[in-house]
């Protein structure tokens, strides 16, 4: 009688052995036995994609997020410009889901240095008084930072000595122009917008393409920082730094607007 053939063997070398049941991994194509079926018990070479899913209710697509170990989704795409991949709300900026193309911190883009070149120009300012000007400036905040220490609102958790506190400017709309606030030293610019319009109530469109966008300005340039770059970096900066204990503004601002035109709408000047 005939010997029917029935199953196939498991690829590992190894291994060899026949199973009546195979498994086909869903990645490579590959057959292996119960022992084997694993990506790790095979070594699978392929990685899995995450694609985004259906909803059982209504076929509406939902998008899962790329971070390890999240279960969190959005109806609508989050992709990291750097690397691509989605993220729900929580991790969509680089630091928060540990980026693979996150940059180290480069120096100022020599736009912001003409920017402030031009502004010290306009007020025929010599190099010796604008030096004079930011030791003023890094006194007045010195100064303000005690009392900002008294009122401000921000995570009691953070350690003392990550701590970073600004007057925070809040957009022309809002019922207060301005609230004390304190942010973690090591975080980024668009978590710094997230958390001071959770703090002020304001509402944040940023994950939206078409909608005005928050960004945080500085209070004497009036440019829009960057949404990657770090407070440690900005309160370092050579040119035009931020100060501990001084101000900064929040204002909601066209994708295509560099900044804000005028700081003292905001502002007083003394």
């Amino acid at each position: 009688m005939a010997e029917i053939d029935i199953g196939k063997h498991c690829q590992i070398d190894s291994c060899c052995q026949k199973d009546f049941l195979p498994f086909v991994c869903e990645l490579c194509s590959g057959v292996f036995c119960l022992e084997h079926r694993s990506r790790d018990a095979h070594s699978c070479s392929e990685e899995p994609v995450k694609r985004a899913s259906q909803n059982a209710v209504g076929g509406s697509t939902s998008f899962p997020c790329s971070f390890q170990d999240c279960k969190g989704k959005e109806l609508l795409p989050v992709i990291c410009s750097q690397c691509g991949k989605h993220f729900c709300l929580a991790h969509r900026h680089q630091d928060d889901h540990k980026c693979e193309k996150l940059e180290v911190q480069k120096p100022r883009m020599a736009a912001t240095k003409e920017l402030v070149q031009k502004i010290v120009e306009s007020k025929d300012i010599s190099k010796n008084k604008g030096r004079r000007g930011g030791k003023n400036s890094a006194t007045a905040a010195k100064v303000a930072l005690m009392k900002l220490k008294l009122h401000a609102a921000g995570d009691k958790g953070l350690p003392q000595t990550e701590r970073t506190y600004f007057q925070v400017y809040l957009p022309k709309e809002s019922k207060d122009s301005s609230q004390p606030m304190f942010f973690c030293s090591k975080w980024s610019v668009g978590k710094v917008v997230d958390y001071a319009a959770s703090l002020a109530g304001l509402k944040n469109n940023n994950n939206v393409l078409t909608a005005k966008k928050l960004r945080l300005c500085h209070p004497q340039t009036g440019e829009a920082l960057r949404m990657d770059d770090v407070l440690l970096s900005l309160l370092a900066h050579q040119v035009s730094p931020l100060y501990n204990g001084g101000d900064v503004i929040i204002e909601y601002l066209d994708n295509e607007d560099s900044g804000l035109e005028n700081v003292t709408d905001y502002i007083r000047q003394t």
